[in-house]
């Protein structure tokens, strides 16, 4: 008598042989995910990091973001890159806003090189770029009643040159004057990351630019406090512009 085939045993084995396939299958796949989106995500830093290092000057988050994918979480990108380069001689920094790769500060002096400067700040232009600094939003007549004296128009002149100052806006005062403040130029030389970095009165008598026995009632402004002022309004680029001309370039009663 001839054994006739187990169908039924048959049926079952390939049932088993497809739940084992299946099985394989998907841990497979579990296996694959995490580490499709570990790549993706060095990829993006990947992109990030050329980009950081080929601009020509520091970027915004903004800027950053419409470079990467959209799906793309800017600051985490930004705080893993930062973490990464924070033990290497250059470091990621942020300054005004913006990030740019900088040298290591402990690095700094194997780069510094002795050049003559072609033009630099006399003590007037020193004051008044430190009072617009600390003070701003601040007027031109505000800036000589602090200094006791006339503001030049060339100390004025070299500043903006440098493009270390911008006019901000119009105090809501009468003849509407024109308000400076300082710009990301200013901060990027200096390297401050915002003007709440500027030092405070502590600060600067431990490094011995103030006297120890300052005048009673002497503070040094808060520089955080130098934002938005509700005394003042924007400058209208096209309905302003004739206007600062002639304010910025009106006669001087006394030079510096």
């Amino acid at each position: 008598m001839t054994d006739k085939p187990d169908l039924i045993s048959e049926a079952i084995e390939k049932l088993r042989a497809r739940a084992e396939r299946q099985g394989e299958a998907e841990t497979g796949s579990e296996e694959k995910g995490p580490r499709l989106a570990v790549n993706a995500e060095k990829e993006r830093l990947r992109r990030m990091e050329a980009l950081l290092f080929a601009a020509s000057e520091p970027l915004d988050i903004e800027t950053l973001q419409t470079r990467l994918p959209a799906e793309s979480d800017v600051e985490a990108l930004l705080a893993a890159l930062q973490e990464d380069y924070a033990d290497r001689g250059v470091n990621l920094t942020e300054v005004g806003g913006r990030w740019r790769f900088e040298t290591a500060p402990d690095l700094r002096g194997l780069l510094e090189e002795i050049r003559e400067e072609p033009r630099k700040l006399s003590d007037a232009g020193l004051e008044t770029l430190a009072i617009i600094a600390y003070h701003q939003p601040v007027t031109r007549a505000e800036i000589e009643e602090i200094r006791g004296v006339a503001v030049s128009k060339g100390t004025l002149d070299l500043l903006f040159e440098l493009n270390w100052i911008r006019p901000r806006g119009r105090r809501r005062s009468p003849g509407r004057p024109v308000t400076y403040g300082t710009t990301n130029s200013f901060l990027q030389y200096f390297g401050l990351g915002g003007i709440a970095d500027l030092p405070g009165q502590a600060d600067l008598k431990a490094a011995g630019l103030l006297d120890a026995r300052l005048p009673p009632g002497f503070e040094v402004p808060d520089p955080g406090l130098g934002g938005a002022s509700d005394d003042e309004d924007p400058l209208d680029p096209e309905d302003d512009a004739h206007l600062f001309h002639v304010d910025f370039m009106e006669e001087d009663g006394e030079t510096d």
